[in-house]
């Protein structure tokens, strides 16, 4: 009995390849800092509200009453500046919470009273605010760069 083998396979003779082109990765019209400000917009604001809530909690609350008000927008507008549009409005949310929770009411309470709506849509406004801002900044220096 006859044992059939399989042909082995033709050797094909070794052809040596170039090395791949490295190529420069695309210009991309954001700075790379940029971006990772824009992702940590949000825990950074947080941080920030609750830093100035704590400072302002540290002051005995005998600060004029306009100044925690408009120390939580400058800090909303500039978070919204950074931040990307579609976070803008739980920036806000977070910064009405830190505010709402423990300059106007004390002690971690929330409420929703005539005070606490005005704190929001202040807040809001300020956010989108901020964002237009960072937009219309934006968009001068694409047109200043190209």
């Amino acid at each position: 009995m006859a044992l059939l083998h399989r042909p082995a396979p033709a050797r094909r003779p070794h052809v040596r390849r170039p090395p791949p082109r490295m190529t420069a990765p695309p210009a991309h019209p954001v700075a790379p800092g940029r971006t990772l400000t824009r992702d940590l917009a949000l825990p950074l604001g947080a941080v920030g509200a609750a830093l100035l809530v704590t400072a302002l909690m540290l002051t005995g609350r005998s600060a004029p009453a306009p100044v925690a008000p408009a120390a939580f927008l400058l800090l909303t507008v500039a978070v919204s500046a950074l931040a990307r549009p579609v976070v803008v409005p739980v920036v806000a949310l977070v910064s009405w919470l830190f505010y709402d929770g423990f300059v106007l009411n004390g002690h971690s309470d929330l409420a929703f009273r005539a005070q606490d709506r005005t704190s929001l849509l202040m807040l809001l406004l300020a956010g989108a605010a901020g964002a237009c801002g960072a937009a219309a900044l934006r968009a001068v220096r694409r047109r200043s760069a190209g």
